[in-house]
């Protein structure tokens, strides 16, 4: 996460802070999330099964796409140089827009919506994400994402 001050992160709200690197959605990546999660639907573990469907083979779980965002977050969300901790406070909204199949690349793009002192020393920010698929016209997801910083 790239290091700031807290004017300077305060001076980027409403704007565009980055876009992640890509992230490969393999096959592999989707069965051990299957298997982590319990949720070994046809459509995300069975390539034969899958082949039938709109989708001509497997795709990620929704939730894995919206997993990544944790480390896309680690390439471009700002942080004060005087952070103690951060944390993960929630969603306001998700939506899931388009599938990712196995094999495709997603990248997150973050904009500050806010950030607000809730206490002294506990800073809410809220970002826009929007998650790309490498190579088409629709995105994966997109969420607006809370997280709490302690400075």
């Amino acid at each position: 996460m790239p290091i700031a001050s807290l004017d300077d992160i305060r001076a980027k709200v409403g704007t565009d802070i980055g876009t992640s690197d890509w992230i490969m959605v393999d096959q592999q990546r989707i069965q051990l999330f299957a298997d982590a999660t319990e949720d070994q639907q046809f459509i995300h573990i069975d390539p034969n099964a899958a082949a039938q469907t709109p989708f001509g083979g497997t795709i990620a779980h929704g939730f894995l796409s919206l997993s990544l965002l944790s480390r896309m977050a680690a390439d471009v969300m700002l942080r004060p140089g005087t952070l103690k901790m951060g944390v993960n406070y929630g969603l306001d909204r998700v939506r899931f827009i388009a599938p990712v199949r196995s094999g495709k690349r997603v990248r997150g793009q973050f904009t500050l919506d806010s950030i607000e002192e809730k206490a002294p020393g506990q800073l809410l920010t809220r970002h826009t994400v929007t998650v790309e698929i490498e190579g088409e016209a629709k995105p994966a997801l997109t969420a607006i994402w809370l997280g709490m910083m302690f400075v």
